[in-house]
């Protein structure tokens, strides 16, 4: 780790905005305490995220830019979700982020000496269920209506309405919705 490299990257704000959402992100959203929805919203988006309508963020969830994510009408986000969000990170309409799952945007180049920084947006589409436990790693798309089965590892491309399984994630069945 003596030459480890972040590569270039840059979190896109100053330091002291940082800090700021630093001090912001723990002893508001990562509470426990603090249950109150349209206050998360409001400052999600003075910090520059993309809050759509109806919104749910429960408490303990941890983001680490604001400014680079983006949240459609309707979608949930369960309790201790982390969103490390190194580039942006996009959550469509109507999608539910269960309890303790994480959306990883950044790695490391293992064949580097000096271990550098590597990232890659998520996008998450509309209708999309990513349940308890399971991880969304750099550069994954989640297709509309798809599902992420409890503590299961998406790594690529997750089709529409398939449902995924696993560490890495294999599609399993195909999702049917009753109107």
């Amino acid at each position: 780790m003596s030459s480890y490299s972040k590569h270039g990257y840059t979190p896109g704000r100053n330091v002291i905005t940082r800090a700021l959402w630093y001090i912001v992100n723990y002893t508001l959203l990562m509470s426990p305490f603090f249950p109150f929805n349209g206050i998360k919203r409001l400052i999600l988006k003075i910090f520059g995220a993309k809050i759509g309508r109806g919104v749910v963020i429960k408490p303990r969830v941890n983001i680490k830019y604001p400014w680079l994510l983006a949240i459609g009408d309707n979608s949930w986000i369960g309790e201790e979700v982390w969103i490390d969000n190194l580039a942006q990170v996009t959550i469509g309409s109507n999608c539910c982020i269960s309890q303790g799952a994480l959306i990883e945007t950044g790695s490391h180049n293992t064949k580097s000496t000096d271990f550098y920084l590597i990232t890659a947006p998520i996008t998450i589409e509309d209708g999309v269920w990513i349940c308890a436990k399971s991880v969304v790693t750099a550069g994954t798309v989640c297709r509309s209506h798809s599902v992420l089965s409890a503590g299961s590892t998406a790594s690529s491309e997750m089709q529409p309405y398939g449902i995924y399984k696993g560490n890495p994630a294999t599609k399993i069945k195909e999702r049917e919705i009753n109107a």
